[in-house]
């Protein structure tokens, strides 16, 4: 280059602007150099911290989700696994249920069975006591008839109890005697 701004001058001709001097090269060159060597010193670190400062941050987040995430399945592990024991325990108490009203339902029939044969029994012991009173009635009124009619018949009174007893139960035993 000094050889072109030598040729430059020695033609007569003004030194090109744009063909910076010598001086200034150097100058510029000694400027860049230090200005260089200040960047690379102070301001690179910093960027450096700030750059480790912010991938240590990233990474932390990452870390933190993947934590976070292997935490959130676990407890979607775990509450799907309560749920499917939750919905066991209530097929069970529902299975349970089942059961009970079987169960219930056959000791309903038990009792209304029981109750039935009870009321059964109630229903033909009356039925006994009241033929049976019936029977008495119906021999002492028999017996009754029987002997005014035996009275008339004879002409004689059959006042006599005892007597009146015993001939109206002979009379019913011929005709029970005759039934059978």
């Amino acid at each position: 280059m000094k050889a072109f701004v030598l040729a430059a001058a020695a033609e007569g001709e003004e030194p090109n602007p744009l063909i910076p001097h010598l001086p200034e090269i150097i100058w510029g060159l000694i400027f860049f150099t230090l200005l260089l060597v200040l960047i690379t010193k102070y301001v690179v670190p910093s960027f450096e911290k700030a750059y480790a400062a912010r991938t240590a941050e990233i990474e932390g987040g990452i870390e933190e989700a993947q934590s976070a995430q292997k935490e959130a399945q676990a407890a979607l592990e775990k509450y799907t696994a309560q749920l499917a024991e939750a919905r066991h325990e209530a097929a069970a108490i529902r299975e349970e249920a089942r059961e009970q009203g079987a169960q219930i339902v056959v000791e309903m029939r038990e009792q209304a069975q029981a109750e039935s044969a009870r009321i059964v029994a109630a229903a033909q012991a009356q039925i006994v006591a009241e033929r049976q009173q019936a029977m008495a009635q119906l021999t002492s009124e028999v017996g009754g008839m029987a002997t005014d009619l035996a009275s008339r018949i004879v002409g004689e009174s059959l006042a006599d109890t005892d007597a009146q007893r015993r001939s109206v139960q002979r009379f019913i035993d011929e005709l029970e005697g005759s039934a059978n």
